[in-house]
């Protein structure tokens, strides 16, 4: 688990730095960006299209994993706007609440101590 949060914190802090200077040298207006790589059916939007399934994958599984709550939909909402951005400082949080329990961490507390 320790590896995970080493990758997790790596991922976030190279995503940021990133992010950063993109934003500084292009602008912060990435949606006509991103949609619009996809409506030129280049190989720019194919890879948006494959992101945007991972993505919507990402808010699924954040709410599953909290019952589909109106809080765990929130934070799937949350998932798919925010990416790594969000998923990784997410994922710290839970690794760190499961203990190191991996059936914890995947299903969230109640499903994985609920024997089913």
């Amino acid at each position: 688990m320790a590896l995970f949060r080493v990758y997790l914190v790596a991922v976030l802090l190279g995503l940021t730095g990133y992010t950063l200077v993109v934003g500084i040298n292009h602008g912060w207006n990435l949606l006509p960006v991103f949609f619009g790589n996809i409506a030129e059916m280049s190989w720019s939007g194919q890879f948006n299209v494959d992101f945007m399934t991972f993505l919507g994958l990402s808010g699924i599984w954040v709410a599953w994993r909290h019952q589909f709550t109106s809080s765990g939909v929130a934070l799937g909402v949350v998932a798919f706007f925010g990416g790594m951005m969000f998923l990784a400082p997410y994922l710290l949080w839970a690794s760190t609440a499961a203990h190191g329990d991996v059936k914890v961490l995947l299903l969230g507390s109640e499903r994985a101590n609920s024997g089913k």
